[in-house]
């Protein structure tokens, strides 16, 4: 929840670091809002029709088959992907979006997005991808995993890549990627109007640090790099086609080399406009609202909060650049605690706090020394008598920046120290 309704949702032009992959490939794109049916255009819905024609002859004849060889004939066999049944005359409406989607990835051509249905269908069964929501978490780092949804409602699936070494460990990273994919299908809603797809984050700070340690830019990681990125885009593009909303890398210092090493051979043209260079700090400002993104990438949201929850408000200001911008956290009365998140879009501010009192007479406390800011910062101090808590934020770019921040106060509780007869407050 915003004190300020300056917050938009998300859309091409948010994406001022990536302008220059997706303009080109962006004219004269069809844009399908959720996968709405009522967009196709007559000649796609006409090949929605053939292909669901092709589907119910393929599974009916498959099932007679079947249950001619046990003599069964008064049931038919389920064939579903995603949760959704696929069988055309069920009329489940989940059924068309999820066949839309093979189409879009075939450019509508029925006959190759059938054979590409039929290979996923097989794919899954192969490798029982239907059980793997059953296995135990692969490790208990955070790897790869979904926390939250972005302006728009989009699950967000966030990639921590870490490439090991040895096919065991490669299998193991495969297999979380696929285990992340099934996790977030399970928050979408095939259906009119429903979300989708999910938007992949994917962190590659620990690649970089892994290739610093190997060498630097030697021709043995870059190449292990582009091995294990097409063999995981290859499968995830093949199984689980128009899924992805927007995939944005990270931690990326290098970004045209690795999307025009990694990417750009691998992938269409229409999925290389999803394709997001940004700095961690900005991506509060190009996806999320910040109470909904983890702090390592800007925003506010902390594993196990015991202070703040999604729903609490956040406030908004601006800061022009050059510019000092003070929050002020006004407190009348004593004996509580304060406790306030903050953070600054894009970082590269200084920043400070300080308690002034509003006796004249009583000290200023300096809480936090100035300092640079390179993360969202949350703080707390109790008060003992009126005044308010100041937060000096410092801009030292030229660029207005956007300050997100919230507050709460709470009563101190005291403890009774029986050894030491004294009051001590937590």
């Amino acid at each position: 929840m915003y004190s300020s309704s300056s917050t938009s949702s998300l859309s091409s032009s948010s994406f001022s670091s990536s302008s220059s992959f997706s303009s080109s490939s962006d004219k004269g794109e069809r844009v399908y809002n959720k996968n709405n049916e009522a967009q196709l255009k007559p000649s796609e819905k006409k090949a929605l029709e053939e292909l669901r024609k092709k589907l119910e002859m393929k599974i009916k004849t498959k099932t007679l088959r079947s249950f001619k060889s046990r003599e069964k004939e008064e049931e038919e066999e389920e064939v579903s992907l995603w949760g959704v049944p696929l069988l055309p005359s069920k009329q489940d409406e989940g059924t068309n979006p999820v066949l839309v989607k093979f189409l879009k990835a075939r450019e509508f051509k029925v006959n190759e997005a059938m054979e590409m249905l039929e290979r996923t269908l097989l794919w899954r069964k192969e490798h029982k991808i239907e059980r793997i929501m059953e296995e135990d978490e692969l490790e208990n780092e955070k790897v790869m995993f979904i926390d939250g949804v972005d302006k728009e409602g989009h699950p967000i699936c966030y990639n921590n890549i870490n490439y090991g070494n040895g096919e065991g460990e490669e299998r193991m990273l495969m297999r979380r990627r696929v285990r992340s994919m099934e996790e977030g299908i399970r928050l979408l809603r095939f259906k009119e109007g429903g979300v989708m797809e999910m938007l992949q984050v994917t962190d590659l700070k620990n690649t970089l640090k892994r290739r610093t340690i190997n060498g630097g830019d030697d021709d043995g990681s870059v190449k292990e790099m582009r091995s294990r990125s097409m063999k995981a885009v290859s499968v995830l593009q093949d199984n689980y086609p128009e899924l992805v909303h927007k995939n944005i890398f990270v931690n990326v210092s290098f970004g045209y080399y690795v999307y025009n090493a990694l990417v750009a051979p691998l992938i269409s043209q229409r999925s290389k406009s999803k394709f997001i260079f940004a700095r961690p700090q900005k991506v509060t400002e190009t996806l999320l609202n910040p109470e909904r993104l983890p702090i390592q990438y800007g925003g506010l949201k902390r594993d196990n909060d015991n202070e703040f929850k999604a729903e609490d408000e956040v406030s908004e200001k601006y800061i022009r650049g050059g510019e000092k911008e003070t929050i002020e956290i006004l407190i009348h009365e004593a004996g509580v605690t304060v406790v306030w998140d903050i953070t600054v879009v894009g970082w590269e501010v200084t920043y400070k706090e300080e308690f002034i009192p509003d006796d004249e007479g009583s000290y200023r406390v300096l809480i936090r020394k100035e300092m640079r800011m390179g993360e969202s910062m949350r703080n707390s101090f109790h008060i003992s008598e009126p005044g308010k808590v100041v937060l000096t934020i410092k801009n030292r770019t030229f660029k207005r920046k956007k300050i997100f921040y919230r507050t709460k106060t709470k009563p101190t509780i005291y403890l009774y120290n029986l050894l030491s007869k004294k009051h001590h407050h937590v």
